[in-house]
């Protein structure tokens, strides 16, 4: 064997130098230790600090009452302003029709002069209805009175009945339309209804979710933040762990108390929509078995623009619009009315024996008035009649443009949400994998924290974005079946 000498004089300087380094090091961390001093007690993580309202999670505290998104609709079909609104205007033309009609009934009608003379000539009076001379004013009847008198008195009674008439005519024919169309006011009011109630619930579920996610993920970076602070304190990790930790629990307690918020401000909305006072509280309740079963629907039906209210609407005008041209055409129709009046005439120089004697008379007989010349008003309102039967129409043109563009794009919105709803959904599930395993790693000391840091925010990213996308698939669901004529009140 061959020996190899080492000269240990000569490495004396190589060691000092190595020694040294190695004492500096340990030095300069011991002084970056101290620049960032760690709290002397262990800090609380398990509170959030900011509960959300109470109205939002425990009605059993407060008296506040749970309601489905039914329970919601229904009584926002009975309380909301609009539609109640809507309910009584549908009344006032039922009104309004009976006014108009009520011509067709007989009209009676009583009235009476009572004249005393103050002056008057000596000629004979005439007491034939409806006359008049110098002297006197008769009633009615054929006879007359040989003298005059101071004081008279003729009551009279008419009663007149339409036979034929063109104003009442239309009036007839157009009363059920006009019903129709204020009924078709307020369907279309309920649909709205259902369908921003439905959406407002959505959007407070939405938020309540969100407030769920935030405190989880509060809790869960709450326990980190004090398995950092124990490594930290054991010399473990460095500060700069403890550091991120209390940072990214910061925003998640900023953004858990913007939500807590923003919740209170969605609920009026909803409560607004309801109808619902505003002093009182209630609770969201929902199925989320009958809601998740809820989001499919049958994406291959065809648009039927018959069902949709606005189609219904627009038709409705059209036939009111082809009534009123008819009637234009048929003003040349003559009025024709019957008649019958009864009047008796008290009359005597002696005011206390006015009334002592009476001269009776009564007539019947037809009213007939038939236009001849208006002046070519009736031809001028056929042609704006027509005119505007063909604005109507291209009214309707329109309409179903709109009516086709709305159901495109609510169907190209839904199964794009439900695209996205699937895909979030399997993100959850990858997220929360690799969180678990990325925080069992570093636990362990296999990676750093910044890894713990990443995964958790792109856990909290995924559950985020598969609440938002399970609310916004809901949301287009809604705007699907309301461009489909199908929702239902």
């Amino acid at each position: 064997m061959t020996r190899i000498p080492i000269n240990i004089y000569g490495l004396k300087p190589f060691l000092f130098a190595g020694l040294l380094s190695l004492s500096l090091a340990a030095s300069a961390q011991n002084i970056k230790k101290k620049q960032t001093p760690a709290p002397e007690s262990v800090p609380d993580t398990a509170t959030v600090g900011f509960p959300v309202i109470p109205n939002a999670t425990d009605a059993g505290k407060n008296g506040g009452e749970y309601l489905t998104l039914k329970q919601c609709i229904d009584y926002a079909l009975i309380h909301q302003p609009a539609l109640n609104k809507a309910l009584i205007n549908t009344d006032i033309t039922r009104t309004t029709n009976s006014i108009n009609l009520a011509a067709w009934l007989p009209q009676v009608n009583a009235n009476g002069n009572l004249i005393h003379y103050i002056q008057q000539s000596n000629s004979n009076i005439s007491t034939g209805v409806g006359t008049s001379t110098g002297t006197t004013t008769t009633g009615g009847g054929s006879g007359t009175v040989r003298s005059s008198y101071s004081n008279t008195f003729i009551p009279e009674l008419a009663v007149s009945q339409a036979i034929l008439s063109p104003v009442l005519l239309y009036a007839a024919k157009s009363a059920p339309l006009l019903v129709k169309q204020a009924q078709q006011v307020t369907d279309s009011t309920k649909i709205f209804l259902v369908s921003a109630v439905s959406k407002s619930f959505y959007n407070v579920l939405l938020t309540l979710q969100q407030i769920n996610v935030l405190k989880e993920d509060t809790a869960r970076l709450g326990k980190n933040l004090r398995d950092a602070y124990h490594q930290y304190k054991g010399g473990i990790v460095d500060e700069t762990d403890y550091l991120q930790a209390t940072i990214t629990l910061n925003n998640s307690v900023a953004q858990l108390k913007q939500a807590n918020e923003n919740i209170i401000p969605q609920y009026a909305a909803l409560k607004q929509l309801m109808g619902y006072e505003p002093e009182k509280n209630f609770n969201v309740s929902i199925d989320t078995v009958q809601m998740m079963a809820d989001i499919q629907i049958d994406t291959t039906r065809q648009l039927e623009y018959e069902k949709r209210i606005e189609y219904k609407q627009i038709q409705t005008r059209k036939d009111l619009q082809s009534q009123l041209t008819s009637y234009y055409k048929y003003a040349y129709l003559p009025t024709i009315s019957g008649f019958f009046n009864y009047s008796l005439q008290y009359a005597n120089n002696n005011f206390s024996n006015l009334f002592s004697r009476s001269y009776p008379s009564s007539i019947v007989g037809v009213s007939l008035s038939i236009p001849i010349f208006t002046g070519f008003a009736r031809l001028h309102n056929i042609h704006k009649s027509q005119l505007q039967e063909q604005i109507v129409h291209w009214d309707e043109v329109d309409l179903k443009s709109q009516l086709y563009k709305e159901y495109t794009s609510g169907l190209a919105s839904y199964k794009s949400n439900l695209f996205g709803f699937n895909v979030q959904r399997k993100n959850v599930a990858m997220a929360r994998r690799v969180y678990f395993v990325v925080n069992l790693q570093y636990k362990q000391g296999v990676v750093a924290y910044l890894n713990v840091i990443t995964a958790e925010s792109n856990l909290i990213t995924a559950e985020i974005n598969y609440t938002n996308s399970l609310f916004q698939l809901l949301s287009s669901k809604i705007d699907l079946e309301k461009a489909m004529g199908d929702i239902t009140y």
